[in-house]
């Protein structure tokens, strides 16, 4: 499982250029329904907003980081004052970071990284406005979403940095599951050919050519949420020959819609081509027709992903069928489909036996252990054929 840094109270959307600001901080895990059962070091540090700068940052600049607090348990509900950055001017903006230690670039998660997930993920929160016209009243608003970001290496020493927008409410498809982070990294290594794909049945070898081959590939993704698994794999595509025919469709339900839609916006300068280019779509799996726009790939699709599907076992009749419809859109393309699992509940493990029955076997290739507990399990299906 990984641990996260948060706001349990986050900051204002506005405040004073004077004094301080305060906040709570949180450590948790992704649903941030059960607190961190250590102690933690907390870190702050400032990152100025600049508009309009041409070329854009790849990824934010900040203040050096200054301890914080020791975050625990008996005192997680405590109120922190927050010193104002340095040489702050009335009419600036800057957003909070929090981190878990303060050397390199501790607000960078490193998807490529051995020790992923040893440390609690860093936070940003959204822009602070100072500015001395304050007058209280709908100033006081607090913000309600968060940015993380994410390093993502790519062929020839270039390096590309994700920046993914959650909610802090608790709704389940605005937010970072492990799942989806666990399975993003193992795409990383999975692009750069580090993974061995000589045992398995050559599995590895043939999820690689499915999702990175340079040939036109048409890729699904159930149950999306933030979109930080089609991200990961539009970036690691982007470095691709061009192909147009090529796509990465990204769905979930249409409440996802909104913070799914601005994810690909604000990171489209991070795919070359139009193929790499995630593109949302609604797909609810208690629909049994497919939509139109995802029928009119006559061609099927290479593969099926998913991540953090399995939270609810009511669904999985619902999941299976979407997953066999889509397998059926080209009877001549079988799908290799891969999903991230961390388990919630033993129950939910009867997925694979239920995806047997649709003519689906899963084989365990891998898996993410972050900070210890559950691992993020990665898993990969081929359909057989049914007699």
């Amino acid at each position: 499982m990984f641990i996260y840094i948060s706001f349990l109270r986050p900051p204002a959307t506005q405040s004073y250029p004077s004094g301080s600001i305060s906040i709570t901080p949180q450590v948790s895990n992704d649903l941030r329904t059960e607190p961190f059962d250590s102690a933690q070091e907390i870190y702050y540090s400032w990152s100025q907003t600049v508009n309009n700068l041409s070329p854009p940052e790849p990824y934010p600049n900040i203040t050096v980081p200054q301890k914080l607090t020791v975050w625990r348990q008996s005192n997680a509900y405590k109120e922190i004052p927050i010193p104002l950055p340095q040489g702050l001017r009335d009419g600036q903006s800057y957003r909070l970071v929090l981190t878990a230690h303060g050397q390199g670039r501790p607000h960078i998660i490193n998807l490529a990284g051995n020790d992923l997930g040893a440390r609690p993920f860093p936070v940003m929160s959204m822009p602070i406005l100072f500015s001395s016209r304050w007058r209280g009243g709908g100033g006081m608003e607090k913000q309600e979403q968060i940015e993380r970001v994410y390093r993502i290496p790519l062929q020839g020493g270039q390096n590309r940095f994700l920046t993914v927008r959650e909610q802090t409410s608790f709704d389940l498809d605005k937010k970072i599951w492990d799942s989806g982070i666990g399975m993003s990294s193992w795409l990383v290594e999975l692009a750069q050919g580090a993974l061995e794909t000589s045992g398995a049945d050559c599995l590895l070898a043939r999820a690689r050519d499915a999702l990175f081959s340079p040939e036109t590939r048409r890729v699904i993704e159930l149950g999306a949420g933030t979109g930080i698994v089609s991200l990961t794999l539009g970036t690691l595509r982007s470095t691709l020959p061009k192909d147009k025919d090529g796509c990465i469709l990204a769905t979930d339900l249409e409440s996802a819609m909104p913070l799914l839609e601005h994810n690909i916006s604000v990171n489209g300068a991070l795919f070359d081509t139009q193929s790499a280019r995630p593109r949302s779509l609604v797909l609810d799996w208690d629909v049994e027709e497919l939509s139109a726009d995802i029928r009119s790939g006559k061609a099927g699709f290479d593969a099926i992903v998913m991540a953090d599907v399995t939270y609810n076992t009511a669904s999985f009749p619902s999941l299976l069928r979407t997953i066999s419809s889509l397998i059926q859109l080209n009877p001549m393309k079988r799908p290799i489909i891969i999903l991230g699992y961390k388990e919630r509940d033993p129950s939910e493990r009867a997925l694979w036996a239920m995806a047997k029955d649709i003519g689906v076997v899963f084989e365990r290739v891998g898996e993410r252990t972050g900070a210890g507990g559950q691992p993020v399990e990665l898993w990969v299906g081929l359909c057989e054929n049914k007699s």
